[in-house]
């Protein structure tokens, strides 16, 4: 799956303007009432960026954010096609550094966050379809025991499973 096809498909995961001042996402100092309340489009958080004009957001802005800030500093091109969307979404849901230690952590290298040569090799040893079960169901774990689980496991465990149907 290359990058244009994993953004359409990512689009689905995420929602359109919203701006609840109970999600610390929504506020552009990264904790409730800190900083100014400008919300969060299409994954694009005011704590993640917030020098955007969020509710101005148009979907090839967003394209332009998630391919410098996520695709390619994920390593999404360099891992094999059953695991770039997951990787891909895991790094917008829990950050790069989370989604890279997540996949090091389902093939067996040091969760450093840091997608390099041992890691790389570590995913080629593997087949593909094992280290993509192995990622979410990691993912799913780390989900689990976030302080944020009783407000949106639900929703983290839908988008999971969707990825998985979709594979």
């Amino acid at each position: 799956m290359d990058f244009n096809s994993s953004f359409m498909a990512l689009l689905s995961h995420e929602g359109g303007f919203s701006m609840d001042a109970e999600d610390r996402g929504n506020w552009t100092g990264g904790k409730i009432g800190v900083g100014e309340l400008k919300g969060t489009k299409y994954g694009i958080s005011a704590a993640a960026y917030p020098g955007e004009d969020i509710a101005g957001l148009t979907v090839e802005r967003v394209k332009t954010l998630y391919l410098r800030d996520y695709w390619g500093p994920a390593g999404c091109d360099l891992v094999p096609d059953a695991i770039k969307f997951d990787l891909f979404d895991a790094a917008v849901n829990s950050g790069v550094r989370g989604a890279v230690r997540m996949l090091q952590r389902s093939v067996g290298a040091v969760a450093d966050g840091v997608l390099g040569p041992k890691t790389l090799q570590a995913v080629s040893n593997m087949d593909p379809a094992k280290a993509l079960l192995r990622f979410n169901a990691g993912r799913l774990a780390i989900y689990a025991g976030d302080p944020a689980w009783a407000e949106y496991g639900r929703g983290w465990v839908i988008r999971v499973a969707n990825n998985l149907m979709r594979a």
